[in-house]
């Protein structure tokens, strides 16, 4: 018994995962990092090696892997060489952490004045068993500025034995007089292909069967890290043992296929809410990843928006035709998400809304790219073709009114006086209008010898008022007839005020005088000459009422 549980004790200290197995000895094994390769390279043949290096990159690039091999190189077995044997003993106790004059320091518990203070102390040392002492300070972004202020002057001018190599996940946290004082490399994230390729090598020298599909999905979910692809193959490993299918990937992980997110989107490209809602319900069934599905969806959208840029601005790559400006649209709604599906208080809800919000905002158009689309209409009418559709030509010019002979203008009064009122519905806008009256002669026991007819005056009335309407924009160009004449009894009406205009003088002292016609709302004018001249001679001239030529 006690022999079986030391057996399994052994085995599992025996035992390394993938990362550590398969992490690079040499520079020409780092994958995805060719150009930091080639410099250091270059700096160790041409015994140009600085005495600070700054590596800066995402998680899982290899900046403690690069910097360990760089010391193995610098400390290797007859001198600086860019290609060390891995079989000496300084190589492989470099790789295993354990060389006196390689010191690796994590920076997130080592950040205090007093570790530096030890640190500038051993620095006078020479090195035990290498060419040079070197430091590799990692998260080195978690030091404090008393610690960085008491380094500063070493790092400036260390001993020429000494070398530093610092790695950082975020740069932007070092100081600026730190990094002043190194040689900084970028580390890029791996392209997925690079990772699947490398994982497609592991997995025949490990015997596993696994499909390439599988291989891709893995690649996809590292984002760029190829510590993380390795931490994923191994635990696939343990889960599916020496065969490995896509859906195991999947099921796993909590991931959608590419079936589903070509569904999901294309419902988003047409608006079909049943489908996108069906689908969505049938995700959250199987355990899927609410937030991760949220990042897929935008690598599908972000691939549509590269392919309608290359196409001149349009695709269907999502199921339907869509602008560039709408798929960014979309792909900006789906961004502004994130936090609310990642630390909302219902994911499926706020996932939900975020891609109804996506589609309303790729149907929507920004005010400026309509303008835009309109001035380049209007840019291909003909030169005048605008001014001819809204210009209003000038009404002719129109002889003088000719007054009606004296039996017409009587039939006229006399229809007009006889004929029913017509019910008028004022429109919604305006107020309710009190009844129209209708003008009635002045009895004949009122009237003087010389009197000017009634009949004639309200003709003559009706005739400059039908004048007065005709010279109006929108009204046309036919004269009105007489039963239209009780429109002039609106107060305010701008028909009215041109008509009353437009009165001659003899019709203002029949209305003024003897019909005593003239409302409370006609504005007071003086008295034509006619009218006054009138009053002198208390009588009202006739009419001069013109013989109509046949």
């Amino acid at each position: 018994m006690g022999q079986g549980i030391d057996n399994l004790f052994g085995m599992a200290e025996a035992y390394q995962v993938i990362a550590r197995r398969w992490r690079p000895k040499q520079f020409d094994e780092l994958v995805g990092q060719e150009h930091i390769v080639r410099t250091l390279k270059n700096a160790i043949e041409t015994q140009r090696i600085a005495h600070a290096y700054l590596f800066v990159g995402p998680r899982g690039t290899g900046k403690t892997t690069t910097a360990r091999i760089f010391a193995k190189a610098l400390n290797a077995e007859g001198g600086p060489n860019a290609t060390p044997d891995d079989t000496s003993d300084i190589s492989r106790a470099i790789m295993d952490g354990s060389c006196m004059d390689v010191i690796e320091i994590d920076g997130a518990s080592n950040n205090g004045v007093d570790q530096i203070r030890d640190l500038r102390q051993e620095c006078q040392y020479a090195p035990a068993q290498g060419t040079f002492k070197i430091y590799i300070i990692d998260e080195v972004h978690m030091l404090s500025n008393a610690a960085w202020n008491a380094l500063l002057k070493t790092l400036e001018e260390p001993p020429p034995h000494v070398k530093f190599i610092f790695a950082t996940t975020e740069a932007h946290k070092v100081l600026a007089t730190v990094v002043s004082r190194c040689q900084r490399f970028e580390f890029r994230p791996i392209a997925d292909d690079k990772i699947a390729a490398k994982l497609g090598d592991i997995a025949q020298a490990e015997s596993i069967n696994i499909e390439p599909e599988a291989l891709v999905t893995i690649a996809r979910m590292a984002d760029g890290g190829m510590r993380d692809a390795q931490s994923i193959l191994d635990q696939l490993i343990s889960f599916c043992g020496s065969s490995i299918t896509a859906a195991n990937v999947l099921d796993v992980y909590g991931l959608a296929s590419e079936d589903d997110l070509a569904a999901l989107t294309k419902a988003m490209a047409t608006a079909e809410h049943k489908t996108l809602f069906a689908t969505i319900d049938k995700l959250a069934s199987e355990g899927r990843d609410l937030y991760r599905l949220l990042s897929d969806i935008q690598r599908v959208i972000r691939e549509a928006l590269l392919k309608a840029i290359a196409q001149g601005g349009q695709t269907d790559a999502l199921g339907a035709p869509l602008s560039a400006e709408s798929i960014t649209r979309m792909l900006d709604a789906l961004q502004a998400a994130e936090h609310s599906v990642r630390q909302g208080l219902s994911q499926r809800v706020n996932f939900e809304v975020a891609l109804l919000r996506a589609i309303d905002q790729s149907r929507s158009r920004a005010i400026d790219t309509v303008i835009k689309e309109l001035s380049q209409l209007a840019a291909g009418l003909p030169e005048d073709a605008g001014q001819k559709k809204i210009g209003i030509s000038p009404a002719p010019e129109r002889a003088a009114p000719k007054a009606p002979k004296p039996a017409e203008a009587t039939k006229a009064a006399t229809e007009f006086q006889t004929e029913p009122a017509r019910a008028s519905t004022p429109p919604p806008s305006s107020p309710a209008m009190p009844p129209k009256e209708k003008f009635s002669p002045v009895p004949e026991a009122e009237q003087g010898d010389d009197d000017v007819p009634l009949e004639v005056t309200l003709a003559a009335a009706e005739a400059a008022a039908s004048e007065a309407r005709d010279d109006e924009p929108d009204a046309p160009r036919s004269r009105r007839s007489a039963e239209d004449v009780g429109e002039l009894s609106f107060e305010g009406s701008a028909a009215f005020d041109r008509a009353r205009d437009t009165l001659q003088e003899q019709t203002w002292v029949v209305l003024e005088e003897k019909l005593r016609a003239v409302p409370k709302f006609v504005k007071v004018l003086p008295k034509p000459a006619v009218a006054v001249k009138a009053e002198e001679k208390e009588e009202v001239p006739e009419l001069e009422v013109e013989e109509e030529q046949d």
